[in-house]
């Protein structure tokens, strides 16, 4: 990394169309030969007999702000490599086929980015307080547990983890 550069951390929500694009430049850099990019769609899926037809997120944003920050702190311990991050995420309505988070993460060689965008996507759903509700064909609607969120019932904490 260019020593005039500074490293670019960037979380977004939004109620807005997501720019793969836009989160891909905010990672650009000209000391990095790779860029990893997840990004994360609304399924159609089958639920007990009920089509989901589309996802309603909502955010404690203070909060998701400050464990963004704590994660990208945790990428750079694991991966020091790693340049910049950013990982916009919707709230509201994201109708089936449609992105609700989109991530990218820089790096001088694949393999670091790669590992990290991994990690960044399973300590987004474990750590970041972002719920989502499925919404079915009968206009039933249903809260869901990420699977990796330690709070989950049935779940216990990180043992680290303070209560």
């Amino acid at each position: 990394m260019a020593e005039s550069e500074e490293r670019r951390d960037v979380f977004k929500l939004s109620r807005d169309w997501l720019s793969v694009q836009e989160v891909v430049d905010t990672v650009s850099s000209a000391s990095c030969g790779a860029i990893s990019v997840f990004i994360g769609t609304t399924r159609e899926d089958e639920v007990g007999g009920r089509k989901v037809i589309g996802l309603e997120y909502e955010a404690y944003e203070p909060m998701a702000q400050s464990e963004f920050r704590k994660l990208c702190d945790d990428i750079r311990e694991r991966w020091p490599t790693v340049t910049h991050v950013c990982v916009h995420h919707r709230l509201g309505w994201v109708k089936v086929g449609e992105a609700s988070v989109a991530m990218a993460i820089s790096s001088p060689h694949r393999q670091d980015g790669q590992q990290a965008i991994q990690h960044c996507i399973t300590q987004l759903k474990a750590q970041i307080p972002i719920w989502k509700k499925e919404v079915y064909d009968t206009q039933e609607a249903s809260w869901k547990e990420n699977a990796e969120c330690w709070w989950a019932a049935h779940n216990k904490p990180p043992p680290d983890t303070q209560l």
